[in-house]
């Protein structure tokens, strides 16, 4: 039997060396760690995040982090550190770059939604220029901006490990996006970024410009988010001319764009050609019928390689919804679906009631669910979807994980 090892027992310590006072939550995060028989033999990620959680917890701070750090620097069981939803600052980056260049088994970091900016940026990306080891960052939400953005694209060009990057409403700008697409025609180890949500001055979307030029020239990315970017059927179209000589991305999210349905006729024509993309979110946009049609035609007819289709919130009517239903009939490759959002009529939640009923869709792979009244069927929302719990997770297994966050299942990137 393998000795435990003393996490908690180490904190108490480190806490009293530094006259630093204890974090309970740390603290009970670190003892029932402990308890954990498997941790000294495989990869462990010590969960930290501030907002998960059913009672309020004492979130970590830049010192509670100094203490932390100093405990971790000698455990190499530790592979994954979620400290999502603190307090950390610039400081606290400080500390955490400082980690990253004397630690060499930490693959996983999660540092979302804290209070890091620019230079908490700088320092971070330059401890990923000599780290060999890292494969998994998150910075989201964090306000680094366009400059803290930039240091990203620069420690892209130099590090040959990290696979997954993630600074979605960072509030970086164009500068950061073209710099981060001119990296990417050259880095060859990273497979997933996402760019949600950067702030754009510009209407001309030069940004998908350079975007689309790099995915002429990249092998290596599998993943990609441009949710937010403002893109219209122009950028569409310089993506989907791009995708047609790219034969490695499986995973495209166009959410929250302003596509309409002549963009999406591109897209249609995109995927009659293209056998590689898995997974495309449309979500929040607004495609209508027609667009819809275009889908449906390309799905039922030309394409087998996509699983996965978010149509949420895209103004359709039954006509598109039963044309895609339609779609799922023929094609036996598609098995995810997400309509929520749409206008759902009398022959929309018969065509999916049938599918549901006769096992073409599975519940787990799709956001309704029939019922009937008085006779007449009707579809509920489920709480399913792409990436539900992107930005959480949550404390019960209500679905599983597959179900609520179904990308994670089709397209695997890294460890999570």
């Amino acid at each position: 039997m393998s000795v435990l090892p003393d996490l908690h027992l180490h904190y108490v310590q480190a806490c009293q060396n530094l006259s630093q006072p204890e974090n309970p939550f740390i603290a009970r995060v670190l003892q029932e760690a402990d308890k954990n028989e498997e941790i000294s033999t495989k990869g462990f990620t010590l969960k930290l995040a501030g907002n998960n959680h059913l009672v309020p917890v004492p979130r970590v701070t830049d010192d509670d982090l100094g203490v932390l750090v100093s405990v971790l620097g000698q455990a190499a069981f530790v592979t994954g550190l979620d400290l999502a939803y603190n307090l950390l600052t610039d400081a606290g980056a400080k500390t955490m770059a400082t980690f990253l260049q004397e630690n060499s088994t930490l693959r996983y970091l999660n540092l979302m939604f804290n209070d890091i900016g620019t230079s908490g940026a700088e320092l971070i990306a330059g401890a990923l220029h000599s780290n060999q080891s890292h494969v998994h960052l998150r910075m989201t939400g964090n306000k680094i901006g366009n400059q803290g953005g930039m240091f990203f694209a620069s420690m892209l060009k130099i590090n040959s490990t990290l696979e997954k990057l993630d600074i979605g409403d960072c509030d970086v700008g164009l500068q950061c996006l073209v710099a981060t697409a001119i990296a990417l025609t050259q880095n060859k180890s990273l497979k997933a970024i996402n760019l949600n949500r950067p702030l754009l001055s510009s209407r001309q979307e030069e940004t998908t410009v350079h975007i689309a030029r790099m995915l002429r020239s990249n092998s290596s990315l599998v993943e990609l988010h441009l949710g937010k970017h403002e893109m219209k059927n122009f950028g569409v179209e310089r993506l989907c001319e791009a995708l047609y000589k790219n034969s490695s991305l499986r995973y495209l999210d166009l959410s929250c764009n302003n596509i309409i349905c002549d963009g999406v006729k591109f897209l249609g024509e995109l995927l009659k050609r293209n056998q590689t993309l898995e997974i495309l979110d449309l979500n929040a946009n607004r495609i209508e019928d027609t667009g819809a049609i275009y889908l449906s035609e390309a799905l039922s007819t030309w394409n087998r390689s996509l699983q996965a289709l978010s149509i949420v919130s895209n103004n359709i009517t039954g006509k598109g919804l039963v044309a895609l239903a339609q779609a799922i009939q023929s094609n036996v490759k598609l098995s995810h679906i997400y309509i929520w959002g749409n206008k759902l009529d009398r022959s929309t939640c018969m065509a999916f009631s049938e599918l549901i009923g006769m096992g073409r869709l599975q519940l787990g792979c799709t956001d309704v669910v029939p019922y009937e009244v008085d006779g007449e069927v009707f579809l509920a929302e489920l709480s399913h979807g792409l990436a539900g719990h992107c930005y959480w997770a949550p404390r019960c297994a209500a679905v599983a994980p597959g179900a609520a966050n179904a990308s994670l299942e089709i397209v695997t990137v890294s460890e999570y």
